[in-house]
């Protein structure tokens, strides 16, 4: 997500770069596995390509940043958010 090297990422976290590697993989294949990529990638139909979700249409904030683009790169759209009993957990993480 960063773009930054595992070096960086395991002297941030505090952890050797094989260490890094290892979880980087797993979560590479945790990600493509089946179950995973079946509940959470929707990929768009031929039709919806060229609308944008009426949620980001309506919305001030987001409209802003979105307006001109198309769509993912690659057609698939991942959402992500926290259940809300994790919120607090996660506040002020990057």
């Amino acid at each position: 997500v960063t773009g930054l090297p595992i070096r960086h990422v395991g002297e941030h976290f505090q952890r050797s770069n094989d260490t890094i590697s290892r979880y980087f993989c797993k979560m590479v294949t945790i990600f493509a596995s089946e179950p995973f990529y079946s509940k959470h990638v929707s990929l768009p139909f031929a039709s919806s390509t060229t609308t944008v979700h009426p949620k980001i249409m309506q919305s001030h904030r987001f409209w802003l940043y979105f307006k001109d683009v198309i769509g993912a790169i690659d057609g698939s759209h991942i959402p992500a958010s926290l259940p809300l009993h994790d919120h607090a957990t996660y506040h002020n993480q990057k």
